[in-house]
């Protein structure tokens, strides 16, 4: 016979999660409740805290992300104590998580904030790296130096950094798309970016402020066993910041794009021996291919027939939600992408058990210029507005949707371009009912507008535009804006007195 569920009252604030979703929600309960105790449970030594933050209009913002000892944190609230332990099990009839120390902690309302893992296109594969937080990053770059030519397989921004970063090395970048960045960007976008990568890039590497990573002399042991589940937190935009990312050889920038296609195989070298396969030397002109007499440690076939050898193959296909520590025993509602359903107040399907960041599925009536896409910002959003509900609902309050997620804004960098998505920058789920207005200077900005019904949907907007916050407002009150047709555009016309 099961134990008597303890009264709800007997239980705390636990958040699981050591990201930016986790650590949010954590300091915000603490504040909301400073004579209560916050349990904020880790597998990992070090958080990841969200420092200098910046509004810079209604809804973009701006932050920094450091990591830090967990003590730091507690430092800081004292009322947060932090458990350096992977969840067993959740017993959520029991309303009790069992961390993998052997201890059972009771919750009232627990948040979920386990982030995501990468997908590898291989398990076990030692040639295969996946980058996903900052020991994977290092463990790259440790590759990176003894490296002649690597294979990228991803169109998301890690490996879109990655292709531009890269020196002295070179790189086989295969994609499924027609187009890189197909996630950021359309073709057009990405073709005003390719132009950067094709040029050679300044000498002078202009400073960055976004990261602080330190995991040097952290605890080894700590890293050697988090290593093992891949739980590390999540990387943002400056991730290579500090690495030295350079190969063997001495050159900038040799690229070689392989697009509409995925991988087939892969063989190590013996097998490809013994198998009699022939692979390609890197194309320096497209009209001849030559076969390859050097050997490599790893060979990749990609499903247009083309095979290259490499020294090893970075995995950036994105992220699956980390959900398998807490579904046993439990019935969660999941959504198509495998992460946990939850509702407008980040509720998962499980009475008091909520869930944000990477690890949750937004599953409430969506605005129909916000959609859900795995990043910082709205891990930071979700941590702290779900932290606000556990709060109304153990004070028996209602509270309104935040703001936040009327309207989807993203501010990153790019090839050392500044780069803001709004709305449905993508058109995403408009079909054929939309048009586009564009606006491009080569090297300096590309402004792209999509229209549906004369109203604003969505924005890209590359390099210093200074329209962000004029398009937030336009898409935000959906005003009708056919009588200006192309002079929304016009250079020669300033916008934001229109709309001020």
């Amino acid at each position: 016979m099961e134990a008597a569920r303890p009264p709800a009252t007997a239980g705390k604030f636990v958040v699981v999660g050591g990201g930016i979703a986790g650590v949010t929600c954590a300091e915000q309960l603490a504040t909301q409740f400073p004579s209560e105790d916050i349990l904020l449970i880790t597998a990992s030594p070090v958080i990841k805290a969200v420092t200098n933050f910046k509004q810079i209009s209604k809804i973009l913002e701006e932050f920094d992300v450091e990591e830090q000892s967990s003590t730091m944190l507690e430092k800081r609230f004292p009322n947060i104590k932090v458990i350096e332990s992977g969840v067993k099990r959740l017993k959520s009839e029991e309303h009790c998580i069992v961390t993998e120390d052997g201890n059972q902690h009771v919750y009232k309302k627990l948040c979920l904030c386990a982030g995501a893992k990468p997908k590898l296109i291989c398990e076990g594969n030692p040639y295969v790296l996946g980058i996903r937080d900052t020991d994977s990053a290092q463990e790259f770059q440790k590759h990176l130096t003894k490296a002649k030519r690597i294979m990228i397989i991803g169109n998301g921004g890690i490996a879109l950094e990655l292709v531009y970063e890269i020196e002295g090395c070179e790189v086989i970048w295969a994609i499924k798309d027609k187009a890189i960045g197909n996630t950021f960007f359309d073709a057009g976008a990405a073709e005003f970016l390719t132009s950067k990568l094709i040029a050679e890039k300044p000498e002078a590497k202009i400073a960055q402020k976004r990261t602080r990573y330190t995991t040097e002399g952290r605890k080894k042991e700590a890293r050697s066993k988090s290593k093992a589940d891949n739980v590390g937190s999540a990387l943002g935009p400056d991730w290579h910041e500090g690495l030295n990312l350079k190969g063997t050889k001495e050159f900038s920038h040799k690229i070689h794009l392989e697009t509409m296609c995925e991988v087939k195989k892969i063989y190590l070298q013996d097998e490809f021996r013994i198998l009699k396969k022939k692979s390609f030397t890197f194309p320096r002109d497209p009209k001849s291919v030559t076969t390859d007499t050097e050997m490599w440690p790893v060979y990749v076939e990609l499903t247009n027939e083309k095979i290259y050898g490499c020294d090893f193959i970075v995995s950036a296909t994105g992220v699956t939600p980390n959900v398998d520590p807490f579904l046993h025993g439990n019935s969660f509602n999941l959504g198509e992408d495998g992460g946990l359903k939850v509702d407008d107040h980040m509720h998962t399907s499980l009475p008091d058990v909520y869930a944000a960041g990477d690890i949750c599925t937004a599953s409430w009536q969506l605005s129909p210029v916000w959609q859900q896409m795995r990043l910082w910002t709205q891990a930071r959003q979700m941590g702290w507005y779900a932290a606000k509900c556990m709060a109304a609902a153990s004070l028996g309050d209602s509270i309104d949707m935040d703001f936040s997620f009327e309207l989807f804004a993203h501010v990153t960098k790019f090839f050392n371009y500044k780069v803001v998505l709004l709305g449905k920058y993508n058109a995403q789920g408009l079909g054929s009912d939309h048009e586009l207005m564009l606006r491009c200077t080569k090297g300096q900005e590309y402004i792209k507008v999509v229209m549906q019904n004369g109203r604003m949907m969505g924005a890209v907007l590359i390099g210093e535009t200074d329209l962000e916050e004029t398009f937030e407002n336009l898409i935000l009150n959906q005003m009708n804006l056919s009588s200006y047709g192309e002079d929304l555009l016009d250079p020669n016309i300033d916008i934001e007195d229109y709309f001020d």
